[in-house]
């Protein structure tokens, strides 16, 4: 099992204050009021080096802004979401969390989750926090339901008092799915059958997929709205794509995380169909960032989407911005860059919570209506480590970039493609 985290209070956040990865305070910031920000991520499986990158880059990025908000100094605590048992996030560690979050009296805002899933059980806790909601911002979370009408009784039933307190940096899967589609269809596919995942996420995206597919004149070969759910539990997948191979198809969508048996997924697929020249094979921001995937000889040639810019189509926007800068200078401290794309990302919404505690009085309540009333946010494109300015909407918590990135793997690396504009 790969190195996990667990929550990290005041005495800990010292002890690691040299290495950079929590922020700590001087006896000259003692005066100051000290606000906790926080990170709530699968730290445990397959997506523990992406999400330990976007520690390491929040905890640099804090380093470089001095741990300081407007009048306020703040510090990092880092949560694990994810159990030993289940190699990925948990319903019941994400409870737990929320329960946390709240209790930490210094706490005023959470930087996550990965897993839309996960947030789906986090802010409706957050939501009814004693003293005013508070502020949850994701670098990763797509699932449209979280800020807008998706599925019967979303997304009002996540804010319980009526606040909004939830918001993310990266674009939703109704996007990210419209695009993919759209791409399959620019490199000729004319057929696809849809797996997904059985999780929130993953039947999001497949619905996405789906629903533009069929708009674009492509034949779904798979059944209902979001396609056939594959178990994650499942040692084998070759009768499912016994079953698949009969219908032909030009590619097969698997909407999901790499986490749920993803690699086995991915290895049935090319033993039963084929490598990814003969039959396509393409998925969503939940198969990025993997490195055991990328190592993988049946993964060669599989496309990917990300909702989002990838980090070196990040770095070409301004090669002398904000961004750029950051992306050099986390190679320099940590000798390599960031695992995937959505670390940078985390950083943006760390950007988007200092700002707001800037803004505010130094209270829950006061860094949620920072975001959610007046002006609201938006970071200049002069400092902002996306290259571009980033404006969250005072209504919904969502950016209002559309950006989805198509990549490929080739030679055991995630390959950028193009930037996908979604018509």
């Amino acid at each position: 099992m790969k190195k996990s985290y667990r929550a990290i209070g005041v005495v800990a956040a010292v002890a690691l204050a040299a290495t950079g990865l929590v922020a700590g305070t001087s006896a000259a910031q003692a005066a100051t009021k000290v606000l906790t920000i926080s990170t709530d991520l699968p730290l445990q499986g397959s997506s523990f080096d992406s999400n330990d990158s976007t520690n390491k880059a929040i905890a640099l990025y804090l380093k470089q802004v001095k741990y300081k908000a407007g009048k306020y100094t703040v510090k990092l605590k880092l949560y694990d979401n994810a159990t030993a048992a289940k190699g990925s996030w948990d319903d019941a560690k994400c409870a737990a969390n929320a329960q946390a979050h709240v209790a930490n009296k210094s706490e005023v805002a959470v930087m996550g989750t990965y897993n839309s899933g996960c947030a789906k059980i986090i802010v409706p806790i957050l939501n009814q926090a004693p003293g005013g909601a508070m502020t949850m911002i994701s670098n990763a979370n797509t699932n449209p339901g979280l800020t807008k009408s998706w599925n019967p009784g979303e997304p009002d039933i996540y804010y319980p008092t009526g606040v909004r307190n939830y918001g993310r940096v990266c674009t939703t899967d109704d996007v990210q799915g419209s695009a993919a589609a759209q791409f399959a269809k620019s490199v000729g596919i004319k057929s696809v059958y849809v797996l997904n995942d059985t999780q929130t996420y993953g039947q999001g995206v497949a619905q996405a997929f789906t629903t533009e597919a069929k708009k674009q004149g492509m034949t779904v070969l798979s059944s209902g709205a979001y396609g056939e759910g594959w178990d994650a539990k499942q040692t084998d997948y070759t009768a499912l794509f016994t079953k698949i191979k009969a219908l032909n198809p030009d590619m097969v969508y698997v909407g999901g995380i790499f986490d749920n048996n993803g690699g086995q997924l991915v290895k049935d697929k090319v033993a039963v169909l084929g490598d990814n020249t003969k039959v396509k094979l393409m998925g969503p921001d939940g198969f990025t960032g993997y490195p055991d995937l990328n190592k993988m000889p049946e993964a060669d040639g599989m496309y990917l989407s990300f909702a989002g810019l990838s980090s070196d189509l990040l770095m070409k926007i301004d090669p002398k911005g904000a961004g750029a800068k950051f992306v050099t200078s986390y190679k320099k401290a940590y000798g390599k860059e960031p695992v995937g794309s959505y670390p940078v990302y985390g950083v943006a919404a760390v950007q988007v919570i200092l700002a707001a505690i800037a803004k505010s009085n130094g209270t829950r309540k006061g860094v949620t209506n920072a975001i959610f009333s007046g002006s609201g946010i938006t970071i200049p494109a002069k400092k902002s480590v996306l290259g571009k300015a980033l404006t969250i909407s005072t209504l919904t918590g969502d950016t209002l970039a559309k950006d989805v990135t198509i990549e490929v793997i080739k030679g055991g690396e995630e390959t950028t493609l193009k930037a996908q504009t979604v018509k």
